[in-house]
């Protein structure tokens, strides 16, 4: 979960770069494709596609409709959200998952970890309001960030979905099941978009985009959170999420992005608290 939040960081720095220049369902529907591709590849291989992970196929599409909502808002919402922003609303994912823990799997919270839940969630919202206390009292939350929080909602809703849907499944074969689900989603969603794409015409950013989000951001880190997801409650599996922020602040810079100012960076600051907090017990 470590390599999973710095992996997905990218994909906001590279997304904000490229979110206005293709429609989000035709994007998310080619890097879906991809990921399958390459992890139906790596399955076959590994573990092979034994016929029994095709019982209740409706499994992979519930869990597929939940990534496909979840990457769709994303890059919608980088349209208008600054990428630190936008990482920031994602953090709020650990507290969402808890909830959908205990709903789902009765997944209980100690004290110190519903502490740590609010210091994070009290700095993703820092970061959101931009360390504006006036627009946080009015809760004046930009129309980006308002549309990928209910990604993220999503998104929260996975975690505890995963173990409750596996039915002995590998990581790489349910990771297939749900690639090839999303695909067919997002397919059917944006037909539109896709054929009215001028693929050859696109940036070199947008299909440097594609690929890191294919390969990395989806094939990659779609078998960490698995692989997580079965081990470890669904809060601390998403606790790693407070590190984004942070991670996102680095891919800026690195790619020629000012730093945020101060103030916001003492928010992400939080929220690396948080993770601290929830992992003081391993």
């Amino acid at each position: 979960m470590l390599l999973f939040s710095a992996l997905v960081a990218g994909s906001f720095s590279l997304g904000a770069l490229s979110a206005g220049l293709i429609a989000p369902a035709a994007l998310n529907a080619v890097r879906f494709l991809i990921a399958a591709v390459i992890i139906g590849v790596a399955s076959a291989a590994v573990t092979g596609l034994p016929r029994a992970a095709l019982a209740a196929p409706w499994r992979y599409f519930v869990l597929g409709g939940l990534f496909a909502i979840y990457f769709v808002t994303m890059f919608e919402g980088l349209k208008t959200a600054p990428p630190v922003s936008a990482a920031a609303v994602f953090t709020l994912t650990p507290l969402m998952a808890a909830g959908f823990g205990w709903l789902l799997e009765r997944q209980r919270m100690t004290g110190r970890i519903a502490v740590a839940l609010a210091i994070g969630a009290a700095g993703a919202l820092w970061v959101i309001f931009r360390a504006d206390l006036a627009a946080l009292l009015t809760f004046e939350i930009g129309r980006g960030e308002a549309i990928f929080f209910w990604g993220c909602v999503a998104h929260a809703a996975y975690a505890p979905m995963v173990p409750r849907l596996n039915r002995g499944e590998s990581p790489l074969v349910f990771t297939f099941g749900m690639l090839v689900a999303a695909t067919l989603i997002l397919f059917a969603y944006g037909w539109r978009d896709i054929s009215a794409t001028d693929w050859a015409a696109l940036p070199a950013i947008v299909w440097i985009t594609l690929a890191y989000v294919s390969v990395v951001a989806s094939a990659v880190t779609f078998v960490l959170v698995q692989y997580a997801a079965m081990r470890l409650p669904a809060a601390k599996v998403m606790a790693y999420t407070y590190l984004v922020p942070t991670w996102v602040i680095g891919w800026e810079v690195a790619l020629g992005q000012p730093a945020p100012p101060v103030l916001v960076a003492a928010g992400a600051g939080l929220t690396v608290l948080a993770l601290v907090l929830l992992l003081e017990g391993d």
